[in-house]
């Protein structure tokens, strides 16, 4: 578990380079307004404080959305610790609904920028890491915000433990191409698997089951950290 000291309270800075969009939207209702007011300072990771990470496995996702797949992941995973990295104010409050429903206790929220989060950690801690169905940023002039690229694959190298997996989910062709360039050309990480068909332990979310209902096609990629 992190220490008390961790979840006391939550920074909203930002990193120079934007790599997300809007941080609200739609006004919360009552129950989500109350969990973030009463849950997440309790489930919070505070970076003003040293950080203190757990003996157990640890995970982390980076840009849970509504959190299905990491709520599915941390009742799978019970004596792993989740980390999940949200800026997006609703999608952390749906998450925090999940945690209360659910009763999880081994799921941790930094509701902001993952690169500062990822700064933070100490070298080879993390066992797995997911970046499932990030922004495209589809236009060129925004390509360098796109999070799969050569300085964040950088921290992640640091962090991921020899052998642990980056998993990586799009339903846009560009961007699966682009990913698939972007890791596969990294010398710490080796591809172990691309293609249409889930991994066997795979997580719908309600945003891919929306993309496959239109007609998108996911694209999965598995890397081990070598």
């Amino acid at each position: 578990m992190l220490s008390s000291s961790e979840t006391s309270s939550c920074p909203h800075g930002h990193s120079p380079e934007r790599l997300y969009g809007r941080r609200k939207g739609r006004p919360l209702n009552k129950r989500k307004s109350a969990l973030v007011l009463d849950l997440l300072p309790r489930v919070c990771i505070d970076l003003s404080s040293p950080l203190s990470l757990p003996l157990a496995p640890l995970w982390m996702e980076i840009g849970f959305g509504g959190g299905e797949h990491l709520a599915s992941q941390a009742e799978l995973h019970p004596t792993f610790t989740m980390i999940g990295c949200e800026p997006f104010m609703n999608g952390v409050a749906g998450m925090l609904e999940q945690i209360d429903d659910k009763k999880l206790s081994n799921v941790r929220i930094f509701p902001n920028d993952a690169r500062q989060l990822l700064d933070a950690m100490p070298d080879n801690c993390l066992s797995r890491c997911f970046v499932l169905y990030p922004d495209p940023w589809p236009k060129k002039r925004h390509v360098r915000r796109r999070f799969v690229g050569p300085e964040n694959l950088a921290r992640l190298a640091r962090v991921l433990k020899s052998g642990a997996e980056l998993r990586l989910a799009t339903d846009v062709a560009p961007l699966a191409e682009w990913m698939e360039n972007q890791v596969s050309g990294h010398p710490a990480f080796k591809l172990e698997y691309a293609g249409c068909d889930a991994p066997v332990d795979w997580v719908q979310t309600r945003y891919e089951k929306k993309g496959i209902k239109a007609g998108r096609t996911p694209v999965y990629l598995c890397y081990s950290r070598v």
